[in-house]
């Protein structure tokens, strides 16, 4: 519906490059409206126009944990019902307590949709550009997606969305949107895809978050507040654990300033962000029940940056943890006496 323009080229000329050869070899590009949720949007239309089926299945904890029989036709619905239309993933599953989605399954999941021709969507709005160690998550597990969801980073801080899909895939007009392909975001982005790949900054990212989760599990070592350390990248969550309490189900999907209850744990991650700001470190709290704090570096990052920001949330988990009822007690005997 676009008349194209030489900004715009020149946007997706970086973009094939930086994308594996069996995707853009045989890739369209197509622009969404900037709303975070217009690319997905356009996608899961695209799936259910080439596959004429409409049930599309994202990958949660528990398809994790399943058999994948989830994406044959009577799983869960009795014989007949539908395959679906397509199957979306997230490498990272970033909002939901930063969970990396394992290589394995993905793997797996990507050969069982091959089998049954159900389109994989995968959404990198948060992980790509570098984010998790390689430019796009999904390298990580060898994959290649029929559908690619982009935005965020995409736009070199303008907003832009972007899908990538297969060229056979059906391109209904209706998925567009308004406001797509802003002159001055695609240029922003191409000048930002292009940085991120001559300065090879995924690299960096990977190097430096190697170093940021080696040192974040250091806390989980120390103090029993700290149940567990994941991510990938200069992608990490830490997710506090308060066990003398029952989980905070009731802070999921709180908003910032949200009161949630004393001696939770999500008590504790919003103490934790507050300390940090105490000592000029802002990280995020998210997760279903807002326990796990979230930090997510600049790609240009330093080692002397990333060292400070470790020292600063160690020194803000140490003063959580202090104040906390039964907070002086050793893990396993690794920490003595203050």
């Amino acid at each position: 519906m676009d008349l194209t323009t030489p900004v715009e080229d020149a946007f997706v000329t970086e973009l094939l490059r930086t994308l594996p050869p069996g995707l853009a070899d045989r890739a369209r590009v197509r622009f969404c409206g900037p709303a975070g949720t217009a690319p997905v949007d356009a996608a899961v239309a695209l799936a259910r126009a080439a596959t004429g089926r409409t049930r599309v299945v994202t990958v949660t904890d528990a398809v994790t944990d399943a058999d994948e029989t989830f994406l044959d036709d009577d799983h869960g619905g009795g014989p007949g019902r539908e395959r679906p239309a397509g199957l979306l993933l997230e490498p990272v599953r970033s909002e939901a307590g930063v969970r990396p989605v394992p290589d394995g399954l993905v793997r797996r999941l990507r050969a069982r949709a091959a089998d049954r021709a159900v389109p994989l969507i995968v959404d990198e709005t948060g992980t790509g550009v570098g984010r998790t160690g390689a430019y796009w998550a999904f390298e990580h597990s060898g994959v290649t997606p029929d559908v690619l969801v982009l935005a965020k980073a995409i736009g070199g801080s303008l907003p832009l969305a972007v899908v990538v899909h297969r060229e056979d895939l059906v391109e209904p007009d209706r998925t567009a949107g308004a406001f797509r392909g802003n002159q001055l975001a695609l240029a922003a982005g191409a000048a930002t895809l292009a940085h991120v790949r001559e300065h090879r900054l995924a690299e960096h990212a990977a190097t430096l978050g190697g170093r940021m989760l080696t040192g974040l599990r250091a806390l989980a070592a120390e103090f029993t507040c700290v149940g567990d350390v994941r991510g990938r990248g200069l992608m990490a969550g830490v997710e506090l654990v308060a066990p003398d309490t029952a989980p905070d189900v009731t802070a999921h999907g709180a908003r910032p300033g949200t009161a949630v209850r004393p001696g939770t744990a999500a008590h504790l991650a919003t103490a934790v962000r507050r300390e940090c700001l105490r000592r000029g470190l802002i990280v995020d709290v998210t997760g279903p029940c807002a326990n796990v704090v979230r930090l997510l570096p600049p790609l240009i990052v330093t080692e002397e940056q990333m060292s400070a920001v470790l020292d600063r949330l160690a020194d803000a988990v140490r003063a959580v943890d202090r104040d906390r009822p039964g907070g002086s007690v050793p893990l396993r005997g690794k920490r003595g006496p203050r």
